[in-house]
């Protein structure tokens, strides 16, 4: 079971142009039947992408990702993890140590709660969190 991050779903939204190691890691959750969640924060984070396009003006792109955004949470409804309280204090525990990079340990919180490996390409920001990660970016160089 997987807890995709922003930065690999965003990658996915390339389709066939996708990094070759994103690409794979899809095609092997597809055929393995595993389970994909994403998490709240990835939805806010897509959100305020969105929002960013179009405010600078580019008005085009903004409805063209709008429009992905609306399909990417319709295809995950069933599996967008919330930033609940539980995982609100996981978050505390693991910037105690660390403060960067807050909203990556928001979602690496989510996947320690629901022990899920964490698909990123920030592994530098959740090393040493106790999550297990994978980078589908290194794969297929």
């Amino acid at each position: 079971m997987y807890l995709i991050d922003t930065n690999v779903i965003s990658e996915a939204r390339k389709g066939p142009a996708a990094q070759a190691g994103v690409i794979e890691f899809f095609r092997c959750c597809l055929e393995q039947g595993a389970l994909v969640y994403l998490s709240a924060v990835t939805v806010g984070e897509l959100r305020r992408g969105v929002d960013l396009i179009r405010h600078r003006g580019d008005t085009p792109q903004a409805d063209r990702l709008e429009t992905w955004l609306q399909q990417v949470v319709e295809e995950y409804q069933e599996c967008i993890l919330p930033f609940d309280l539980e995982i609100a204090q996981i978050w505390g525990r693991l910037r105690a140590p660390n403060p960067q990079n807050a909203l990556d340990k928001q979602i690496a919180a989510t996947a320690l709660l629901y022990d899920l490996t964490l698909v990123t390409r920030n592994t530098a920001d959740v090393a040493g969190t106790g999550v297990r990660y994978l980078d589908p970016f290194a794969v297929g160089n």
